[in-house]
């Protein structure tokens, strides 16, 4: 194929060729910008807390931004907070081909989640430029916002934005503990929710995005595998639910005369456990995060409970028929403890299945290096699920030790990293290459290679 030959990548075809061995990821300077990364967000009481659209979280994308500079990428930050970085290609008007991930984290979340994608991105782009190396596309790192959900309730704020999925009233109606809305935190960060449509991106302007992300399970450790590729992305439905009963002395109100909002709300959680173990939801994950009770005093029971419940598939149909019996059941269980329930839907996303093509290229790639995969789900959300709307996405999983993730003890090697981005780099070259030599409408994204 000639034009993978024209654009570096004819030396790591068979995985022997002495200038592919010699483009080889630094652990050093990978491990140095993991520890960059995380001063930016360290948290006193253990991990990193980079909250969506904090000073923390400004202050990382303006690291890798200079960064990404410093190698002489042209350098960005969006409407919505992103940070874009361009690589020229040899041919000024074709796509560009993206990689990368976010910045921001969960509270005492850990080092690596989104980071160990952006500084694979950043790593690479030095190795092309060490070695000389030029691309038919340009290729872009891409920093994404406020990825996590954890404050404001919505997830991938700075990808749905890019994908056209994050609406102006998304802004202003999720809010986080603290009563801040969505737009009242980017205007603190120096940004105008008003610009929020400037984000998005044109189809026309990009031919495929590669995110390479830590796992946040054990599949790839047990099974003693340096990398995963993905081929669906789990749908995630995600609830406030409001218990509100009433709060009366806990000594002389009878048992058999409460309205208790915390026993109504235990009950419906652990009906969101029974639900998604019972076989006709097999695959199904229901999760109960954040419960907050009112007054929360000990010699009162409790008036109002408030509790979110997160329900993951990689089946669409099943994830929402599952949020929609938890909900029909939890009014039961309310009615007949005399409490009322109010269901406020957060978030919803669905599952994304992503491109074969793109998935049987990244996979030629392991298989010329030698690296040992296996093709995977994700049971978690991720920015190349958004981006897939507007861009043919794939993802490359690195292993997470012990399966631990939005935990201080998450933890991925540095050497487990480089081998991703290793992967990821040889994943670039190979797509400009095999782009450069097909005509985009020749590719069926949910097909084969098509040649």
């Amino acid at each position: 194929m000639t034009g993978a030959e024209d654009h570096g990548e004819s030396a790591a075809k068979d995985g022997t060729g002495t200038e592919a061995d010699d483009w080889r990821p630094d652990t050093g300077r990978i491990s140095a910008m993991l520890e960059a990364i995380a001063a930016t967000g360290r948290d006193p009481r253990g991990g990193v807390s980079r909250l969506a659209y904090s000073a923390e979280e400004r202050k990382a994308h303006d690291l890798v931004g200079g960064w990404l500079r410093e190698l002489g990428l042209s350098c960005r930050q969006d409407a919505v907070g992103n940070t874009i970085a361009e690589r020229a290609g040899e041919n000024p008007r074709a796509p560009g081909i993206g990689t990368g991930s976010h910045l921001d984290s969960v509270p005492r979340g850990g080092r690596f989640d989104g980071v160990a994608g952006v500084v694979a991105a950043v790593e690479v782009m030095r190795i092309l430029n060490e070695h000389g190396l030029r691309t038919h596309h340009p290729l872009r790192v891409v920093a994404f916002a406020a990825e996590e959900g954890a404050r404001f309730g919505e997830p991938c704020i700075g990808s749905k934005a890019v994908a056209g999925l994050l609406e102006a009233a998304d802004c202003v109606r999720a809010r986080d503990l603290d009563g801040v809305t969505i737009a009242e935190a980017m205007r603190g960060t120096g940004l105008d929710p008003e610009r929020l449509a400037e984000a998005r991106w044109n189809a026309e302007d990009w031919a495929a995005f590669v995110e390479l992300h830590v796992e946040q399970a054990n599949v790839l450790e047990t099974e003693d595998l340096a990398l995963g590729l993905v081929d669906l992305v789990s749908g995630s439905t995600r609830m406030l639910l409001t218990a509100r009963g009433q709060a009366q002395h806990s000594g002389s109100t009878p048992m058999a005369l409460r309205a208790d909002a915390l026993t109504t709300a235990a009950a419906i959680v652990l009906l969101a456990e029974a639900v998604a173990t019972d076989p006709r939801h097999r695959g199904t994950r229901a999760t109960v995060g954040r419960l907050e009770v009112e007054p929360n005093s000990i010699t009162t029971i409790p008036g109002t409970v408030r509790f979110t419940v997160d329900v993951r598939d990689v089946d669409s149909d099943r994830q929402r028929r599952t949020a929609a019996e938890l909900v029909e059941r939890g009014r039961q269980i309310s009615a007949r403890r005399g409490v009322e329930l109010d269901v406020e839907v957060m978030a919803d996303s669905s599952p994304a299945v992503l491109p074969m093509w793109l998935r049987q290229l990244n996979s030629e790639v392991c298989q010329r290096l030698g690296v040992p995969y296996r093709v995977m789900s994700s049971g978690a959300s991720h920015d190349a699920q958004m981006v897939n709307r507007v861009a043919p996405a794939a993802m490359l999983f690195v292993p997470s030790k012990g399966g631990l993730s939005h935990v201080p003890e998450e933890w991925t090697s540095a050497a487990d990293i480089a081998e991703g981005a290793h992967v990821l780099l040889h994943a670039l070259l190979r797509i400009d290459g095999f782009l450069a030599d097909l005509p985009l409408p020749g590719v069926d994204p949910e097909g084969s290679l098509g040649r």
